[in-house]
């Protein structure tokens, strides 16, 4: 520590990751059981320790990887938890992420390392410290960013139904909607391409598969876009 800041009071940094998938119904939070003290075998956020030589932003990559084993996914950094006693440990600040991630992508051999399970959004068990309100924080900051960009992508097959697209927007925002209406909003941003392919496990017509088109979607980004 520099000479200038002996006098300063010292404490440790955190990180931790609010993990969303979706399993084409519900979505869902990934969570680990705690392996040691202070609150072993409760149910937690994946989170570690900021290194010395390492940037907040790093440690977030870091600490999702050894979870997933995925580090190219959607994550965005959160908000600050620093209230005094959160921890009952030590004094820690916590600095939260939330990331998007395929729910089939993730490796099952690191979830069974680290006692991890996935949970649907609206069944979550009880949390350590202040895990339930950085729960609650990420759901919310993911409503908002629905709404205006098309981050939920993140959470879908390459190849999806509009029927799969109603359902994320649906069990996100915990509403149901026309099924015409919404059809016909999404369709009119012109930012997904209909395939000649269909998805045939619901019926035996099938339904139509779509893709996501990145490149449309950027050109109306900038102009300003509602999703919903």
């Amino acid at each position: 520590m520099s000479v200038h800041y002996k006098k300063e009071t010292s404490f440790l940094t955190a990180v931790d990751c609010i993990i969303f998938g979706f399993d084409g119904k519900d979505l869902k939070a990934l969570l680990i059981k705690r392996g040691f003290e202070p609150e072993k075998d409760k149910w937690s956020l994946m989170g570690g320790f900021v290194k010395k030589e390492e940037a907040v932003d790093a440690a977030a990559v870091r600490i999702l990887n050894d979870l997933t084993g995925l580090d190219d996914v959607y994550m965005e950094q959160l908000h600050c938890f620093g209230n005094v006693e959160r921890d009952t440990a030590a004094r820690v600040i916590s600095i939260t992420y939330f990331a998007l991630i395929k729910i089939d992508n993730n490796d099952d051999d690191l979830l069974k390392k680290h006692n991890a399970k996935w949970f649907n959004i609206n069944k979550i068990p009880p949390l350590v410290f202040d895990h339930k309100k950085m729960l609650a924080a990420a759901k919310e900051r993911l409503r908002q960013k629905v709404a205006s960009h098309p981050i939920g992508f993140e959470l879908l097959p390459k190849k999806f139904t509009l029927l799969q697209l109603q359902n994320l927007y649906e069990t996100i925002y915990e509403q149901k909607f026309d099924n015409g209406n919404f059809s016909r909003k999404i369709l009119s941003l012109n930012i997904i391409m209909k395939l000649k392919e269909k998805e045939k496990s619901g019926s035996k017509k099938g339904s139509f598969l779509f893709v996501f088109d990145e490149i449309k979607y950027k050109a109306l980004d900038r102009a300003g876009i509602k999703m919903i």
